[in-house]
């Protein structure tokens, strides 16, 4: 029986296309123990930055302006994803704003399953009053940076870690199947 072997991901975004990445980070995740982590920020297609996106991740355009694109990135990142099973909080965001990027630049789709930390949240500790991720890091004791991708990234790992302790398994597959959850293939 494998140990947690994941990676989780978080992308913050400039403005309300899903193709504005504008940062992102993932943790690795192998037995258990965070093993790599990579982040960088990410000059978006359009330079237009929302108001609401930069006071809620602090990330301007003057930060970006000389920031690799997504597709600059995309082969160091993929590393990270390929034949993994790739966890996000809120994972129909992150993965939204994954599958835009490939899209917008035409690259190689990668291959593997992904699963939502909100969900498994909701499903091992439905007594919590919400399961936000800093809701979360609270109740992890964990203090961090909310809407800083490494810190995100950070704290979703942290999200089956304490789960598998919880319920009693100490691997993913196990994990999603003792609380009625499936891996999804990502569609890209």
């Amino acid at each position: 029986m494998s140990l947690m072997n994941f990676t989780s991901i978080d992308f913050e975004t400039a403005n309300k296309n899903r193709d504005s990445a504008c940062s992102v980070a993932v943790v690795v995740i192998e037995n258990g123990r965070m093993v790599d982590s990579y982040n960088s920020l990410i000059r978006p297609p359009e330079m237009f930055f929302e108001e609401g996106n930069i006071k809620i991740h602090g990330i301007t355009p003057q930060m970006v302006e000389n920031a690799p694109t997504f597709a600059d990135i995309w082969k160091d990142l993929r590393m990270y994803l390929d034949n993994r099973i790739v966890i996000a909080h809120n994972a129909f965001f992150d993965m939204g704003v994954l599958r835009s990027c490939i899209w917008k630049y035409n690259l190689a789709k990668p291959q593997f399953k992904t699963a939502c930390t909100v969900q498994i949240a909701r499903k091992v500790w439905p007594q919590l009053p919400n399961h936000k991720l800093n809701t979360l890091g609270e109740f992890f004791q964990i203090q961090f940076k909310h809407h800083d991708a490494l810190d995100d990234a950070k704290v979703c790992a942290k999200i089956p870690l304490v789960a598998g302790r919880t319920v009693g398994v100490d691997n993913m597959d196990s994990l999603l199947r003792k609380i009625g959850l499936e891996e999804k293939i990502f569609k890209s």
